[in-house]
């Protein structure tokens, strides 16, 4: 094992250079993947940008109906056809996604803890790899806590996910999990991305943080930043473009769109952002034209 002591803290992240090994792919880190998983990579990530949004509803599996998304039946057909990726449970998205949106899915896969409970860091794979394939999830999101209590067990889960998506090519997304009494700090978001991309995630979910532009860097596989807790619509977009200037490949938003007083705008606004180019301000100047 290495030795962390007297270890010198890494300065040299090279922000402006590309990344050097995507050779004619267009999601980083995956020219060596085989065939099925730049396939579905391809359905996550819009080819002709090489970025993506993802709407989260995902949040029912521990908090049951939150606010927004009581009947998911009537909003996410409002919604999913402005996303690129669907990111949600295997029941939500059968009972209340019609097959016909032929979207890219991440499947949330993992499980164990609900808003009853003080410690949510204890979570495994609930989801067998065949009902992903039956499913035909184009990745499979695996919560994993790093520094806290279950951060063990979340590890191991990752890497059985990894392990079991390299057998059938399903992409794994490795979803950073940052708890009530945990950092939201620079060095805590290197450590955990590196972490989950080593382990083999071939995406990785984070959240935004203060020199962003280095955890990006220094993560081999694409950054999608959480959209978290509710902004104002203005604060949201600007998360979003911030996320995408300092080096993420997409948002997945949740909250931010699903609780807009205007969600069907919001994620055209979003959109904007992501694929388009446009600054945040351009976006929300956006925004209020559309529900104006």
């Amino acid at each position: 094992m290495a030795d962390t002591i007297g270890n010198k803290s890494a300065k040299e992240f090279a922000e402006s250079v590309p990344f050097a090994n995507n050779g004619n792919f267009h999601v980083k880190g995956a020219n060596n993947l085989d065939w099925g998983m730049k396939d579905r990579l391809s359905r996550i990530f819009n080819p002709n940008t090489g970025k993506t949004v993802m709407l989260a509803f995902d949040h029912g599996y521990f908090m049951g109906p939150t606010s927004g998304l009581e009947r998911l039946d009537l909003l996410i057909p409002r919604l999913a056809g402005y996303a690129d990726c669907l990111m949600g449970t295997r029941g939500a998205i059968r009972s209340s996604v019609p097959p016909t949106f032929n979207k890219a899915i991440a499947l949330r896969a993992t499980s164990g803890s609900s808003v009853l409970q003080d410690d949510l860091s204890h979570e495994s794979m609930v989801v067998d790899i065949e009902d992903a394939i039956k499913m035909n999830a184009s990745a499979i999101a695996i919560q994993t806590f790093i520094g806290s209590d279950g951060q063990k067990e979340t590890i191991e889960e990752l890497n059985k996910a990894v392990n079991l998506g390299s057998r059938y090519s399903i992409p794994t997304l490795g979803v950073v999990a940052v708890g009530k009494e945990m950092e939201r700090t620079t060095k805590f978001f290197l450590l955990a991305t590196r972490m989950l991309a080593e382990f083999g995630a071939q995406i990785v979910k984070t959240y935004y943080c203060d020199d962003f532009e280095k955890v990006a860097a220094a993560c081999p596989v694409p950054l999608v930043v959480a959209g978290g807790k509710k902004l104002p619509e203005k604060e949201a977009l600007t998360l979003a473009y911030n996320s995408i200037q300092g080096g993420a490949a997409g948002v997945d938003m949740g909250r931010n769109i699903f609780q807009s007083e205007y969600p069907e705008e919001m994620i055209q606004a979003v959109i904007k952002v992501v694929h388009e180019g446009y600054t945040d301000i351009e976006a929300y100047e956006f925004y209020q034209h559309l529900i104006n």
